[in-house]
């Protein structure tokens, strides 16, 4: 090839490489890495970018060129020149891939294998997903709504699911992992950077999906400990009442609020029937409002409010809460029905 011809498809490639980074690197796709694991992914997207830059922008070059400099000119139906293989050419372009793609995969596994080690000790929660809340588990045994995590320190997720699919994801901490029914999921995070990250599912589970939102808060290492380790003054549990007897806390850890309107909780859910509006359902339903309540909880099918649809609201409320923090739910419910 002629000198000139290959400081033309140098400077293309050049041109193109300066573009294509430009765009890589000027636009933010990535979000903040809030976590150990999530460093290592930004280095494995930004070794493929790399690759994938440098292989695009010869490609660019060379089909460049050809438009420049092999055009066929207009009236011209005569055949091209034949033209022998090159075999060099065709060695390189076999082995340089090869090499590609393996550094790829041997990047991908190291950090895989590296994200799934959690170590020795580490601190564990179980995350538990439901139609349409999360709820987390300490070592402390308590069950809260929002995930807390100690900053430094590696946290081993179990992921579990007690009626559809879903899956966990932190955007700032870049991992995801599916809450399957019935066959517990592990995740390993490490944060290292102090703030408030959404919680979101990120698998269609139903028609509150949209609304299947909670938090994570990292906290110092000491801070957190000294969280841990104080005696909750009204522990929001899903299986256990609160200290002071209020149904509120039991209506929030079992995500009510995300799928319906209570004015006294400050929920403003729509997928289900606004509970401000309690006794007029049970007045519709032929029902006392008490026994109402609970059976709506317990059953819900056995019962479907005029203009929503059945088998939304999962059955699995009746065997998920014991019996004393159903029946404060329902007081609670029913004090604050209009």
């Amino acid at each position: 090839m002629r000198r000139g011809a290959i400081l033309q498809l140098t400077l293309l490639a050049l041109i193109a490489a300066a573009i294509t980074t430009a765009v890589a690197v000027l636009i933010p796709w990535m979000p903040e890495q809030a976590s150990r694991q999530a460093q290592r992914i930004n280095f494995t997207f930004w070794f493929m970018t790399i690759i994938a830059i440098f292989v695009f922008s010869i490609v660019v070059a060379v089909l460049a060129y050809a438009l420049i400099h092999f055009r066929v000119k207009p009236g011209d139906l005569s055949d091209g020149p034949p033209i022998h293989g090159h075999t060099g050419l065709e060695i390189a372009w076999t082995i340089v891939p090869f090499m590609l793609v393996t550094a790829v995969a041997i990047v991908s596994a190291v950090v895989l294998s590296e994200n799934s080690n959690a170590g020795i000790n580490p601190v564990k929660v179980t995350v538990i997903g439901q139609q349409f809340a999360w709820t987390f588990k300490y070592p402390n045994g308590q069950t809260y709504p929002i995930l807390r995590l100690p900053e430094g320190k590696t946290v081993q997720l179990t992921i579990e699911s007690l009626d559809v699919l879903h899956s966990f994801w932190v955007p700032q901490m870049m991992q995801k992992q599916d809450a399957v029914p019935g066959l517990p999921t592990k995740l390993t995070i490490t944060p290292i950077r102090l703030g408030t990250f959404p919680v979101i599912c990120v698998e269609l589970c139903g028609l509150g999906h949209s609304t299947m939102r909670s938090e994570a808060v990292v906290m110092s290492a000491v801070a957190y400990d000294k969280w841990l380790n104080a005696k909750p003054a009204t522990p929001a549990t899903a299986g256990t009442p609160s200290a002071s007897g209020s149904g509120l806390a039991v209506f929030k850890a079992n995500g009510c609020s995300a799928c319906h309107t209570l004015t006294a909780a400050g929920a403003t859910g729509t997928i289900g029937p606004d509970l401000d509006k309690l006794k007029a359902e049970a007045a519709g339903a032929g029902q006392p409002l008490d026994a109402f309540i609970k059976t709506s909880i317990i059953d819900p099918a056995a019962y479907v409010a005029p203009g929503y649809p059945n088998h939304v609201m999962p059955p699995t409320f009746g065997s998920s809460i014991p019996a004393p923090a159903l029946n404060q739910l329902v007081q609670y419910l029913a004090s604050n029905a209009k």
